[in-house]
């Protein structure tokens, strides 16, 4: 059985947050579900409760809104939870030329992104590090290791999200709470639809490329299990991430500034 009782997964009506709680349910734990559908986490609770026999709990929250973080806290303390691995998964996307993105949009973007990953472990950390256990698995992503012109304000939430990770895997260590920060590279999931089909992102990427949720899903959690602080999933993703650490990082930007631009 997984050492987690209760796990707390954000973005969880699809993709890698839904497989995520799939994983953690037939490992034995229970399951809280966030996200804004309340119909996709009611649907997915019941598929949940039905093949695991776990409790399952389903919270519709936005985690762009102000003071969302506190709002998760408190519905989760009525429930009468304590949550010993915080998932941070919820995200979305914005591509293309800066100046022609809206404004509003893009900051509603840092704020889940990256704001509602600081809220989230302010909200649930300081319980895990008093009872002395847990976890937290932030989902960035390989665009947190270089800049991309085009994909601006979402790879510099993750590199924030990366960052910020690796600063409280540094801070919890030797006190029974494990950080980690895991970065997919594409992944097929309704990321890309939601981004916007006038944008063609999923077109870029080369079928190989595509990893599924389910193998992230897999990975993230054997290198949780494994204490790692860092786990990029599939040998390609790795790869890409050493390289760009060893080119100019001017150099970098301005060939994946040319390959987004199409």
């Amino acid at each position: 059985m997984t050492a987690y009782k209760t796990a707390l997964i954000t973005g969880a009506s699809s993709g890698i947050g839904a497989v995520f709680a799939e994983a953690l349910a037939s490992d034995g734990s229970d399951v809280v579900l966030v996200a804004r559908s309340t119909d996709k986490l009611q649907a997915l609770a019941a598929q949940l409760v039905e093949r695991h026999a776990r409790q399952v709990h389903v919270i519709p929250l936005d985690l762009a809104q102000d003071g969302a973080g506190a709002t998760l806290s408190a519905a989760v303390a009525a429930l009468g939870l304590e949550v010993d691995l915080l998932i941070n998964n919820a995200g979305f996307g914005t591509t293309g030329p800066f100046e022609e993105q809206d404004a509003a949009r893009e900051a509603e973007e840092v704020r889940l992104n990256a704001g509602a990953v600081v809220e989230l472990a302010h909200a649930f950390l300081p319980g895990m590090l008093a009872r002395g256990r847990g976890g937290i698995i932030n989902v960035a992503s390989v665009a947190a290791f270089q800049p991309m012109p085009y994909f601006a304000v979402y790879a510099a939430t993750k590199a924030f999200v990366y960052a910020f990770s690796d600063a409280l895997w540094a801070e919890c260590r030797g006190r029974g709470v494990h950080v980690m920060a895991v970065c997919p590279g594409p992944v097929d999931t309704p990321f890309f639809e939601n981004v916007g089909s006038q944008h063609r992102l999923r077109e870029t990427v080369p079928k190989a490329a595509m990893a599924t949720p389910e193998f992230v899903v897999r990975c993230a959690l054997e290198g949780l299990h494994a204490r790692r602080r860092l786990v990029i999933p599939g040998s390609l993703n790795k790869t890409s991430a050493a390289l760009t650490a060893l080119l100019p990082r001017s150099i970098v930007t301005r060939l994946i500034g040319h390959y987004m631009k199409g």
